[in-house]
Parts: structure tokens; C-alpha cells; sequence
């Protein structure tokens, strides 16, 4: 565990350059607004070690997949999220000398990220090497909310000490490449710059093969300078800048406000882009960045008071909390539904920025509650319009039907780990089972009988052929599969796959009794196809072992050196940045729910013996070493009582990244995952399911916390949900009264209520 930041329900803050965790620094400092996003790097430049990264949202590049053996079925490319664009470059000289952090004198070192209002802060003195200067530089930055185009940066040089000449130069730079390209390949060429004001520049994705769209990106900036004047401008291929200098005396500050407006070709085409590009940056630059802070701050407060969890006595959970909310917002709030999340959002490159099946299990369950439902929404039409896509995955393997992709920006698969890519095929089940959780929390049928349907038939076809028929057993089986648990590859009848193939088959059996005629000759299931589905159901096969009562996680599995987790050396953990593959493969050991998995999507399908049972015995072999484990665990502990793992597997998904369990946030942010942490409190310790189509709640309170609150968006109803130590307390904020069970006992709920804690 690594923590950087001061503990504060609303801030990251420090008065420490951790140079030696700057990388970290960066990635728990990023910034976004869903639309573009950036690390938290320094405007002014760091010559040591850093991870300089700008990111746009569905811009991406498919590189050429190289793999030492080619097997039938691999996808031609591997797509990844490309560094983009450098719009907050203002480089910074005093006397002539370039200012560092990395080398240079400073003292008063201060570094903040609001995540309250979506600002990035930053001060510091600098002096000097003869100390005969010294300047207090200010910076604050944010990408606006409102205006998605929009990032303001204001820069300010108040001179301490000296008569220094100053000089700003404020640049929009495209010679960016990425730290995970294939030799140091450039994806970007050179457009058109023009330093006529506003200055622009035009960068174009290169050519490819495989007849993927290439991108175009237009910058345009504003500059807006106080106390020093206008030089001269200047541009090269990929690169045009604006320099400011000026002789400054003591006392006097230097003020720099950029105003950036960022367009691209998804959704300006390349010949208006620069005309609009301007018209933003010159609107933005004409309202000024204190109007622009103001309307953003307002958004922010928007969105937290429909999602905030306030939690009383614990301001490491709060923070924690607020954080993930924070960066999943940061990085998505559905107004686009081309667009999905990227495990690491804009915070880095790792995962190539592309979508995998955490959005759907673990993300949706959340919007659904703290937004508007067109959000959750948005991310099913995301995946209805990629079914094509879907559809080509299977083809690829000779299989029917559909296979959502592992990683993907357009449907089709591009990731090229045979094991996880082409094994993992449960990810289908989370396609089906985010369908299932929209129409069961909004009550809402209109997706599932016309868009969704098309999904869950052409699932359905795939794990009717995808299954094999044992006659020895005369059962169905599926050979050759990686679980949820990555640590184990190519197993047989894995539970979780079986058992979420068969939940799909008999969901979209019960589905097709519902549609119209209509849509039911659209889709052309045939009685045999649906009598072959209901023969799948009733015969798929499940490994169980009687004696322990629980279901195995594959065929193999109890035949494994059982040790618990609690037995190994702690020096060995993680275990997939000290052991070899084939020993973690050979190893007990569960990177995250597999079974559990099960349990957790079909929740009321398992007595609570079963879910007890099962906890015991997979729960001490997991090393939680996948970001998506512990909120799992944590909710399903908080159901069987087990409070103090709840509280202590909370921890550990709020604080994954903030305190660096796993010791990789350097790379980025766990994006994906961050809904953990508002799942174990709303899930897990306020015990919220749907039942029968109603809100049910058994809170209980964790013994640290004087208590927490949260909204829940249910229905065209608001709800405040507050748990204290007097009890828990029901508000009716918005909507029609609403029977809700509490402790299984129906409340009608028309204002308030208030009960005490069972």
C-alpha cells in the first residue's frame, strides 16, 4: 500500500512532489469530462520520469496484431487509444532558463485536485540557482462539463523576489506518440497549422489497413496574457505556439488564461472543423475563465447531489468513495451512445482504452441508480449497435450466433490473448444480464422486446452451438474456457460460463412469450431451436462436490493444492508481478468472483446456505489481484452478515488506486472497477435489490461510521436513503409514493419514514 494524498472528504491534496511515484502522482491527479481527458501532467514540462498523456474519447488506432504463431481465428489488429494532441504545453522561462521541477530550486509545493468541482490545482515558489529570483507560480485547470470541447488553463508568475524577463510559450503540440506503440510508431500526420489568431492546428490519424475510419483532430487556442506582451507565433508540422515575454518587476504577476477548444471527425467532418474549433475557443475565451469555472462548478454540483454518498465518521471511506465517482464520471456520463468506458479511462494506455464486459457487470448496476435512465440505457444501444460485430466474432471461430468481444472499439473483436480473447467467453452472459438488469430496476420493457431481443437471440444461438452433448453423462457441456478467474486458462465446464449460458437460454425462452408477432418473424426462432435451448437448460451440466456443498469452479479444480491465501509469504503477492504464468496457472489461486460471480448475478436464484457455503470456501483462495474483486466480495459478505469483511473488502475497492493495492496505478486508474465502492455501500451495507419489482433495503451500519447517505433514482421516484445509529431513515424526495420493502415487511412510502436498525 502506497498513499500520496492527505485524507479529505472532497480532495487529493499534498505539499510533496513525489518524484519518485510522479507516474502515480499523474494518474490519481487526471482529469476528464467524457469527452477528452488528460493525465495529471505538468503544463510547464518535467524532464525526469513522467507519463505524459492526452486522450480522446473514440479515438483510436487498429495496430497490426503480431503474434509469433498465427492461429486461425485471431483478429488482423489490435485496436488501442492513442495519445492525442498536447494543448496544455505552455512552456515557462526565466532569464532564458527553462523552469523544472525535476531539477530546479522550489519550496511552498502544493498540488490539489477538487473533485467536487472537476479543477486541477497547483503552486509552488521557484527559485533561482543564485536565489536572486524568486516567482510563486499558480495553475488551475479543469475541461468543462458544459461546453465538452472546452479545457481552460490559468496560469499566474508572481514575482517574489528579482526583475526577471519572463516568457510563456503557450502551445498546441502534436508530436506525441505512445509508451505502448509497436516500435515507436507515430499515428498522427500533419494537416494544416495557421497562427493566424485564434492559432489551430489539424493533426490526421495515419493509414491503415484493415479499412478502419482515420481520425482527424482540430485544436484551436485562445491566449489571454497580462503584464508581459505578444512576441512573436510560430508553427511547424505538428505544432504551433504563441510566445509571450516581458521584463517583470517585483510585485507584478503574470497572468495566462488558454482557452483550448478541441473538435474531431466523429462529429465535425474535416472541412469545418478549423471554423468551428474557433468559433468554440473564441466563445469561451469571450465568457472568461472565472464564468466558465462558475458554470462548471454548477454542473458538478448537478451531478453529486444526485450521486453522492455522504459518509459521517470515516473521511478515508468518503474520500475513497468520492474518488471513484468522481473518476467514472470523469470518463462517462452517457451522453453519446458510440461511447463506453475504457478500464482505464483517459488516465493511460494499459488495455489499449477499449471496452471490455466490465461496463456491463459492474458499471450499469450503478448509473442506473445515480443518473438518468437514457445514460444506462445508452450503454445497451452501444452494444445492440455493435451486434454486426458480434455476430463476425462468432463467424471467426465457426460458431453461430453472437460473441461480444473481449475488447473492442467497434463490435469487432480486437485483442489477441488467445486465452482470455477467445476462452472467455462468459462476457456473453454480462451482455444478456445488463439487458435483464435495466428491465428489472426501471420496469421498463420497451428495450428488451425490440432492440434487446435481437441480443439475447443471437447469444443464444452461440451457446447452442458453442456447447458440446456428452452422451457418457447425457449432458451439455463447454470444454476450452477461461473463467472470470484469468488465473486459470482453458478449463472445462467452467460453473460461472455453464451456468450464465443457461440463465441467457431460459431468459430469452421467457422474452420470446412476450413479443409481437411482428418481432417474432423478425427474429425466426424456430420450434427446434427453442426445444434444442430447453433441452440445454434442463441437461447442462455443473460441477458440484457433495461433502463441501458447494459448486467447483471447473472440473479440475479440487484437485488443486487447496493452501489458503492467508499462507503465503507476503513478499510473493501480487502474485502476477513475482511468480511465473505457468506457477499461477498451476496454483489455487482466484484473481477475482468466478463462482461468486454467479451468486452475485443471479442472486435470488441461490438459498443462503448455498451463498454462505460458497463464500467460505472461494473467498480465502482469492488474492483480489483484479480490480473488479473486492466489491463482489464485499457485497455478497455484507448479505451473509459478515460485516467486518464487508467493511474491510469496502476498503479495499474505494482506496484501490488512491492507496495503490495492487501497485500498478502508475499505469492509469482502475476505471472500470470504480463502481465498487458504491456498490458494497448501496448493495452491500443498505442491502438494496429489486424484489418482485420493489426497492427492498436491510441496512446495517459499519461500526466505525456514525453514519451514511446516499439517492437512489427509482422509478420517476428520488429517494434518500440515510443509516445512522438511531436507525434508518426513508425520504420520498421526488415522484409518487412507492411501496419499498424494508427487512421484507412492505412500507408505503409517501414522505418519510424511520425504523431502527435490525
Amino acid at each position: 500500500m502506497k498513499r500520496l494524498f492527505d485524507i479529505d472528504p472532497w480532495k487529493l491534496k499534498t505539499t510533496t512532489l513525489h518524484k519518485e511515484d510522479k507516474r502515480l502522482q499523474e494518474s490519481l491527479t487526471a482529469i476528464g469530462n467524457g469527452y477528452m481527458g488528460q493525465r495529471g501532467n505538468f503544463e510547464e514540462g518535467y524532464s525526469a520520469d513522467t507519463h505524459e498523456g492526452t486522450y480522446l474519447a473514440g479515438i483510436w488506432y487498429p495496430d497490426k496484431t503480431r503474434v509469433g504463431w498465427w492461429k486461425i481465428g485471431y483478429p488482423e489488429y489490435f485496436g488501442k487509444v492513442i495519445n492525442a494532441m498536447n494543448f496544455i504545453k505552455v512552456g515557462i522561462e526565466v532569464d532564458g532558463h527553462p523552469v523544472d521541477l525535476a531539477t530546479d530550486n522550489f519550496s511552498d509545493f502544493y498540488l490539489e485536485s477538487d473533485m467536487k468541482t472537476g479543477v486541477l490545482n497547483r503552486h509552488y515558489t521557484w527559485k533561482s540557482a543564485s536565489e536572486e529570483i524568486e516567482i510563486r507560480f499558480n495553475f488551475k485547470r479543469f475541461l468543462s462539463i458544459v461546453d465538452k470541447e472546452i479545457a481552460a488553463i490559468q496560469i499566474s508568475a508572481e514575482v517574489l523576489k528579482g526583475n526577471p524577463a519572463i516568457k510563456l510559450t503557450s502551445a498546441l503540440d502534436n508530436n506525441v506518440q505512445n509508451e505502448d506503440a509497436n516500435y515507436e510508431e507515430m499515428f498522427w500526420e500533419a494537416v494544416e497549422t495557421s497562427v493566424e489568431k485564434p492559432a489551430y492546428l489539424t493533426a490526421r490519424t495515419v493509414p491503415n489497413n484493415f479499412g478502419i475510419d482515420r481520425f482527424t483532430v482540430t485544436g484551436a487556442m485562445v491566449n489571454q496574457v497580462t503584464a508581459v506582451n505578444y512576441t512573436v507565433s510560430s508553427s511547424e508540422s505538428l505544432l504551433v505556439a504563441e510566445e509571450f515575454s516581458g521584463k517583470v518587476a517585483v510585485g507584478d504577476t503574470v497572468t495566462l488564461n488558454k482557452y483550448v477548444a478541441i473538435v474531431t471527425s466523429r462529429d465535425v467532418g474535416d472541412s469545418e472543423q478549423r471554423v468551428q474549433a474557433r468559433q468554440l475557443v473564441e466563445a469561451a475565451a469571450h465568457k472568461g475563465f472565472d464564468q466558465l469555472l462558475v458554470e462548471n462548478t454548477e454542473a458538478w454540483a448537478t451531478r453529486w447531489n444526485k450521486a453522492d454518498v455522504k459518509i459521517q465518521g470515516d473521511d478515508e471511506a468518503q474520500q475513497g468513495l468520492r474518488f471513484n465517482l468522481y473518476g467514472l464520471f470523469s470518463t462517462y456520463y452517457g451522453e453519446d451512445s458510440r461511447l463506453n468506458v475504457g478500464p482505464k479511462g483517459f488516465t493511460g494506455e494499459k488495455y489499449g482504452g477499449a471496452t471490455y464486459w466490465d461496463t456491463e457487470a459492474f458499471i450499469l448496476p450503478m448509473y442506473l441508480s445515480v443518473a438518468d435512465p437514457e445514460i444506462s440505457r445508452n450503454l445497451l444501444v452501444y452494444r445492440h449497435n455493435q451486434l454486426d460485430g458480434a455476430v463476425h466474432n462468432a463467424q471467426m471461430q465457426g460458431l453461430k450466433g453472437a460473441l461480444y468481444p473481449m475488447v473492442t472499439f467497434t463490435g469487432v473483436e480486437c485483442h489477441n490473448e488467445w486465452e482470455i480473447t477467445f476462452e472467455e467467453i462468459h462476457r456473453n452472459g454480462a451482455m444478456v444480464h445488463a439487458i435483464y438488469n435495466y428491465t428489472n430496476y426501471t420496469g421498463d420493457e420497451s428495450y428488451v422486446l425490440n432492440e434487446g431481443v435481437d441480443v439475447l437471440v443471437a447469444i443464444s444461438r452461440f451457446w447452442a452451438d458453442r456447447v458440446h452433448y456428452s452422451k457418457r453423462n447425457d449432458r451439455y457441456m463447454i470444454h476450452g474456457v477461461t473463467g472470470p478467474n484469468e488465473y486459470e486458462n482453458n478449463i472445462n465446464n467452467n460453473y460461472h460460463t455453464n451456468r450464465m449460458a443457461t440463465w441467457t437460454l431460459e431468459y430469452t425462452l421467457d422474452t420470446l412469450a412476450k413479443l409481437s408477432h411482428e418481432k417474432a418473424a423478425e427474429l425466426a426462432v424456430s420450434d427446434e431451436e427453442r426445444q434444442q435451448w430447453q433441452d440445454i437448460i434442463e441437461k447442462m451440466y455443473y460441477p458440484y462436490d457433495d461433502e463441501l456443498g458447494i459448486f467447483v469452479q471447473h472440473d479440475t479444480f479440487l484437485d488443486k493444492d487447496l493452501t489458503p491465501v492467508a499462507e503465503l509469504d507476503p513478499e510473493n503477492r501480487p502474485l502476477n508481478q513475482n511468480w511465473s504464468w505457468d506457477k499461477i496457472l498451476r496454483s489455487p489461486y482466484i484473481k477475482q468472483a468466478d463462482v461468486l460471480q454467479s451468486i452475485y448475478f443471479l442472486n435470488d436464484r441461490y438459498t443462503q446456505e448455498e451463498k454462505q457455503a460458497n463464500f467460505d470456501f472461494y473467498e480465502p483462495l482469492t488474492v483480489h489481484e483484479s480490480s473488479l474483486s473486492p466489491s463482489i466480495h464485499a457485497v455478497l459478505a455484507a448479505e451473509l452478515g459478515m460485516e467486518d469483511k464487508a467493511v474491510e473488502l469496502y476498503s479495499r475497492t474505494a482506496r484501490l488506486d488512491l492507496d495503490n493495492y495492487n501497485n500498478d496505478t502508475e499505469d492509469g486508474l482502475h476505471i472500470t472497477s470504480m463502481s465498487g465502492a458504491w456498490l458494497a455501500i448501496v448493495q452491500g451495507f443498505a442491502g438494496m435489490r429489486i424484489v418482485d419489482g420493489r426497492l427492498s433495503f436491510k441496512p446495517f451500519l459499519p461500526k466505525q461510521w456514525d453514519s451514511y447517505d446516499f439517492k437512489i433514482n427509482f422509478r420517476d421516484r428520488l429517494l434518500d436513503v440515510h443509516v445512522a445509529k438511531d436507525g434508518l431513515s426513508l425520504s420520498l424526495e421526488e415522484g409518487e409514493s412507492i411501496d419499498v420493502l424494508l427487512w421484507d415487511d412492505v412500507v408505503t412510502l409517501s414522505d418519510s419514514i424511520k425504523q431502527p436498525l435490525k
